[in-house]
């Protein structure tokens, strides 16, 4: 065998050999096979790991340890020496200054047992057993708010008494980082017993209320001791939200707090603390009517409400923040302005009561608010007769029906959608109607829907415009259709209305008013239209500080909520109501303007929403037994058969408005109205009708206009001084554009002897 040849082992093989070797070389690189490698970096990985998770238990410990040795207990924060908030009107003017903290605090064995473990139930139910602070639910907490569900707080009833008591209600790190090291102190070095007494004595319970010995004088009348399970209840649920949950001053958010109620009273049976026959026994404990300070007496008390309302509302400032005052507080209130609005009511509603006389006139509330359309500040508001004798704000409520005044957002809703008839026409101020009472609507899915107009009048066909004059429930209803009531509802949120306003519901019905947006609800919408159709939030404040601290205000950007062509074109049409519609009695204010008429079902409330360029007001009529706090019909109040908005309501507007701009020169308004909305030639001749149509005149008394004897502008009649920047009074025509013939307007017999808004 020749060397070339190879030779035997395991040097190598020859080309020849039936059994070749199965490996190569050993790379010198490698130090092992590939299941080695693998198994030594594993190892190393896990040893890393182990590494870092040793590394953060011992950095989270030193953290720990460090701020349970840097954080120490801190004495009592500003609130438990709490100051007033000072109130000024916009031009730096004194408006009021609320009252001092009121706070009484007491024993624990002062509380009746059922009323802490009411609290219990409500905040906490393993507090006796639990530790100060529970870290899972703070990362609960945290993890539901960051996802959606919900802001909640994690926080242990010891976090928040020291959130109370030493700290403050900032939502910073900062704060939470105190919060959680006091609370673990407070845990070891105070009992459970004195941790819930300064609890109890330290919580808000609204109406300016700390603690809650000062909470049972609020809301019932009596001394802790006095209270009952099911009021101690009603008092621990107002922990959750004080002021949203009180059901005197937000009647609209009972069904919430009744609920919480519930909560409370269904976890003490939960806990063994209440028997289940004790617990169906309960009935909800409606609290008294709130007493205000003196210092708060006649609009004062409104204004400061409205405002505070306004800060906590938008997160400005918290709410128990705010009640521990020293805030300085400049609004956008004009004090001539307002002034003007409490004048108006007086002379035109207030000094005409006779409750004596007419038990109906004890029924009357006034609700009223102005605000500038160039800005969307509110100028003046009227919350009702005095704070201290009617607690409950008539201008910021939402528990009354808008009526008709809501029906302009339907028509602004159909130009700014395009929207057609069933028919294919487009919908503009002279597109003809059916009329007919009672006339089913079509095009609707669900279910059927015939609703009546005011006295059952019935109309036959009528031009959109002059249905507007008239207030005539079956056009607009079939409009909501044709418009969609989704349309419909969005245009109305885009004009202003909060989007949780109650009964808000796209249906058919959202045309006639069911909604109960507040006065100042209304007034933002009609300052939209005003606006051209700008639209921003409304303000209250101007500045605000603590301190000499600036506290930031969000931002009141404006924007186009709909087209300029939609909101104007609707501003035409209402100007034909003022003009020779159902609100003529604002003509008073000498000056261009437009308006809707509106009363709710039953005539529990009656309304008027107008505006000039310059501003925008509406006014409420409400009723409501001061006693029982019911909603009643004002049939026979001010010695009127009915109330309807055409009457007082436009009366105060008229008589507010000249006031509040005179020495202002008066102003047109600038239209830019939609395709086949101007005027068209035809115009309704004095001999082309007959009959009279009464009305209410600018004075408020009732008065007979003829006009098509006359030749003065009526609902079907061309407008009168129809000028540029004048829009026209829709209803000369029953076609969609120029060249119609004239409209067919309603005989005295065929409608109701006074046009009303329903």
């Amino acid at each position: 065998m020749s060397p070339s040849s190879g030779t035997s082992g395991t040097s190598g093989t020859s080309d020849d050999d039936p059994h070749p070797s199965r490996w190569e070389p050993r790379d010198p690189t490698l130090h092992g096979p590939p299941r080695a490698r693998r198994r030594s970096g594993l190892r190393r990985a896990l040893r890393t790991l182990l590494g870092l998770l040793l590394l953060g238990t011992l950095l989270l410990a030193g953290a720990f340890a460090a701020g349970y040795l840097l954080v120490e207990i801190p004495p009592a924060n500003a609130a438990a020496v709490a100051q007033s908030n000072v109130y000024l009107y916009r031009d730096g003017t004194p408006l009021a200054r609320d009252g001092e903290v009121n706070r009484e605090n007491i024993r624990l064995d002062q509380v009746p047992l059922t009323v802490r473990r009411a609290v219990l139930a409500a905040e906490e139910r393993d507090f006796h057993t639990s530790r100060a602070v529970d870290p899972k639910a703070m990362v609960r907490a945290a993890w539901n708010t960051v996802t959606g569900k919900g802001r909640q707080s994690g926080s242990t009833i010891t976090q928040q008494y020291v959130k109370n008591y030493y700290l403050g209600q900032e939502q910073t790190l900062t704060r939470k980082a105190k919060e959680f090291f006091i609370a673990i102190k407070l845990g070891r070095e105070k009992s459970k017993e004195e941790i819930l007494q300064g609890y109890l004595n330290t919580s808000y319970f609204g109406r300016n209320a700390y603690g809650i010995q000062a909470a049972a004088r609020a809301y019932y009348g009596k001394d802790v001791e006095h209270l009952d399970t099911a009021e101690g209840a009603y008092l621990a649920s107002l922990l959750k939200a004080p002021s949203a949950y009180d059901v005197t001053t937000h009647p609209e958010n009972r069904a919430k707090a009744v609920a919480r109620w519930h909560y409370v009273l269904d976890g003490m049976v939960t806990e063994g603390w209440l028997s289940p026959a004790a617990r169906a026994a309960a009935r909800f404990p409606a609290p008294q009517t709130a007493h205000a300070a003196t210092a708060l007496s006649g609009q004062r008390g409104y204004l400061v409400q409205a405002v505070e309302e306004y800060l906590t509302a938008r997160g400005i400032v918290d709410e128990k923040t705010l009640a521990g005052g020293g805030f300085r507080i400049t609004t956008t209130l004009e004090p001539a302005t307002q002034e003007a609005l409490v004048q108006a009511v007086e002379d035109r509603v207030v000094s005409r009561l006779d409750p004596a006389g007419s038990p109906t006139d004890r029924y009357v509330r006034v609700g009223a608010a102005a605000v500038d359309p160039a800005n969307g500040k509110v100028l003046a508001m009227y919350g009702g007769v005095d704070y201290t004798q009617q607690y409950v704000n008539n201008a910021t409520r939402r528990d009354y029906q808008v009526g008709s005044t809501f029906k302009p957002f339907v028509f602004t809703a159909a130009v700014q959608n395009g929207a057609q008839t069933q028919q294919g026409l487009p919908i503009t101020p002279y597109t003809v109607y059916d009329g007919t009472n009672r006339r089913p609507v079509e095009g609707w899915g669900g279910s059927p829907y015939d609703p009546a107009n005011e006295d059952d009048a019935s109309y036959g066909d009528i031009a959109v415009g002059a249905a507007t004059d008239l207030s005539v429930n079956a056009v607009y209803a079939q409009m909501a259709v044709d418009v969609g009531p989704a349309h419909v509802r969005r245009t109305a949120v885009a004009l202003g209305l909060p989007g949780t306003t109650p009964d808000l519901t796209a249906s058919p019905s959202i045309a006639l008013g069911a909604a109960t947006a507040s006065v100042l609800d209304m007034a933002s919408a009609y300052a939209t239209l005003a606006a051209h159709g700008r639209n921003g939030t409304y303000a209250l404040v101007e500045e605000i500080s603590r301190n000499g601290h600036t506290v930031e205000l969000p931002a009141t950007a404006r924007r186009q909520a709909v087209s300029r062509e939609a909101a104007d074109t609707t501003t035409s049409i209402l100007r034909s109501v003022v003009e020779a519609g159902t609100g003529t009695a604002a003509q008073a204010a000498g000056r261009p303007a437009a308006g809707k008429t509106g009363t709710a079902e039953d005539d529990k409330a009656a309304w008027f929403a107008g505006y000039t360029p310059e501003l925008a007001t509406v006014v409420a009529l409400m009723g409501q037994d001061p006693e029982s706090g019911t909603q009643e019909s004002l049939y026979g109040a001010l010695g009127r058969p009915r109330v309807d908005g055409g009457g007082a309501p436009a009366e105060i507007w008229g008589r507010f408005t000249r006031e509040a701009l005179a020495g202002t020169p008066p102003r047109d308004f600038e239209l830019r109205l939609m395709p086949g909305a101007e005027a068209p030639p035809a115009t309704v001749a004095p001999e082309a009708t007959e009959g009279a149509e009464a009305t209410e005149g600018p004075d408020g008394s009732g008065r007979t206009e003829d006009w098509y004897e006359t030749g003065e502008a009526g609902p079907g009649a061309a407008p009168r001084g129809n000028g540029p920047g004048h829009g026209p009074v829709p209803g000369a025509g029953p076609g969609a554009g120029p060249g119609t013939a004239p409209p067919s307007v309603p005989s005295p017999g065929s409608g109701p002897t006074r046009p009303r808004g329903q």
